[in-house]
């Protein structure tokens, strides 16, 4: 474990740290980069650089199947590119992240395995394909868009998303910061896109985003959201039925329940592998904060 905050109706009321970490120690978010990258092309769709019924994406996809992925199936996971998460020694987000010089193209250039929106498939390159996109939309402004409108309104002063060698963003994993910036980002999450009265997101943009993948189902109801978050309840998390979630690698969490105010953050370095769950602790920590009459 490295860091644990809780923040309730929009107040730090417990933290703690690891030993050598602190409050002011950044973090990689792995996974939970996802859910920011949404942000930022939601951000692109409210200055209607982007929409999410967009088609023909890039040009290398013309002419084919692909052309007919729109923004929506990548927000959802359902664009249907052949992707391998996580199965064997050198996995497709390994290569995309350590071996190529551009990502973006790693990803585009995938065949197309399923339909688009006919198939859930939880793909990293489906992320960095979306951050190229909304690069794209922005233009010449994309270098210090996720700083001058998101990370700035928010507070989120140590915020910083890693580049690959082309110059696009790492959405997919690599944005590191405090736990207080990641938690901040929860709260954001929670207050449906707004922050100190301004709407920053479209309307119902979150709503959309924690919205079902119907596909996603794996026989307790979908896993999946609209928009790079996950469904707590699909997952069999013993939680609040409005419990969504952003998760990264290593067992990194944020569970965000709007139905208690509540935003919980774990963050650490613990192997998939051993049977690590963060359920208990965040059961324990909803239990102490019971819906008020």
């Amino acid at each position: 474990m490295r860091a644990i905050v809780v923040v309730h109706d929009g107040r730090i009321v417990t933290e703690a740290y690891g030993q050598g970490f602190a409050a002011s120690t950044p973090l990689l978010g792995w996974s939970m980069t996802k859910a920011v990258t949404a942000a930022l092309v939601g951000m692109a769709i409210k200055d209607g650089k982007l929409s999410f019924h967009q088609k023909h994406l890039f040009p290398q996809w013309a002419g084919g199947a692909r052309a007919e992925i729109s923004i929506a199936d990548l927000l959802a996971m359902t664009g249907g590119l052949k992707w391998n998460e996580d199965q064997g020694r050198l996995t497709d987000p390994g290569r995309m992240e350590y071996l190529v010089r551009d990502a973006a193209a790693f990803a585009r250039d995938r065949e197309l395995a399923a339909p688009p929106g006919t198939r859930f498939n939880y793909a990293s390159g489906e992320s960095v394909l979306l951050t190229r996109l909304w690069q794209n939309a922005v233009g010449e402004a994309a270098p210090s868009f996720p700083r001058e409108r998101l990370f700035n309104p928010l507070g989120m002063t140590s915020a910083v998303i890693e580049a690959d060698e082309a110059g696009t963003f790492l959405g997919e994993a690599f944005l590191y910061a405090t736990a207080h910036d990641w938690a901040r980002f929860g709260e954001f999450l929670r207050l449906g896109g707004e922050w100190n009265g301004r709407q920053l997101l479209p309307a119902g943009f979150v709503d959309y985003m924690r919205s079902p993948v119907a596909v996603s189902d794996e026989g307790h109801g979908p896993v999946y959201g609209r928009g790079q978050l996950w469904l707590a309840k699909g997952q069999g998390f013993d939680l609040p039925v409005d419990t969504f979630m952003m998760q990264g690698h290593l067992r990194q969490v944020i569970a965000i329940i709007p139905s208690r105010k509540l935003v919980i953050l774990r963050m650490g370095m613990t192997r998939e592998d051993i049977g690590f769950s963060n359920a208990g602790l965040l059961r324990a920590i909803v239990a102490a904060f019971p819906v008020q009459p």
